[in-house]
């Protein structure tokens, strides 16, 4: 019997990797990472529930039990092509609010889910406005089918680093969030780009927050 579902392991890992439905990084353990996912979403509702920067109100915070998440689906962890753009341009991007925050336009990921060839741009603060120096964190702000229905109708964020070597990097939508919009009005959140609007529904990540 062991060997069976074994072979059967085996089978769909390859039929994953193949279509582009789960990929996990080279050397990582399915019951690790979801153990890890599952630590990473405790510790945002730690941080919602008693961080002194919470941006959930005293009344909400009395009935806080946690947020909502769709189940960890390692077709969501996927493997993308990082192309940079060559000029690195500044652009603004559109809030909830007037406010227009400068980004730099840093490139585009391109991977693939379900069959589907999917694109997204991707973002970097500028060195002025890094929380530390030499970051490497790149943003992504998506809309997709599930925006306005499971989840917060202005979108959610994905972020990951710069890849010391090559342009090969690793998309966790398990870990996309939403902004501070979506829990309280008074925030300014970016909204993702219309060329960030994915035809497709990413059943991972943060839902809806339902008080």
């Amino acid at each position: 019997m062991k060997i069976i579902v074994g072979l059967l392991t085996l089978v769909m890992t390859i039929i994953y990797s193949q279509f582009g439905y789960a990929q996990l990084q080279p050397g990582m353990d399915a019951n690790v990472y979801r153990a890890e996912i599952q630590k990473h979403r405790k510790g945002i509702n730690i941080k919602l529930k008693y961080g002194d920067k919470t941006p959930l109100s005293v009344d909400q915070l009395k009935d806080f039990n946690g947020l909502s998440y769709f189940p960890v689906d390692y077709k969501y962890h996927t493997k993308a092509t990082l192309v940079k753009e060559p000029t690195q341009e500044k652009q603004l991007l559109q809030t909830s609010t007037d406010r227009q925050p400068e980004y730099i336009k840093y490139g585009k990921v391109h991977f693939i889910i379900d069959t589907f060839n999917l694109t997204l741009t991707v973002y970097q603060n500028p060195p002025e406005k890094q929380i530390k120096k030499e970051d490497r964190t790149l943003f992504v702000p998506f809309k997709d089918e599930t925006s306005g229905k499971e989840c917060y109708g202005g979108g959610r964020y994905i972020e990951f680093e710069i890849p010391e070597d090559g342009n090969t990097v690793f998309l966790d939508f398990n870990k996309a969030y939403n902004p501070y919009c979506a829990y309280n009005h008074r925030y300014s959140c970016v909204i993702p780009p219309p060329e960030n609007w994915l035809p497709v529904r990413i059943e991972a990540g943060e839902k809806k927050f339902e008080e």
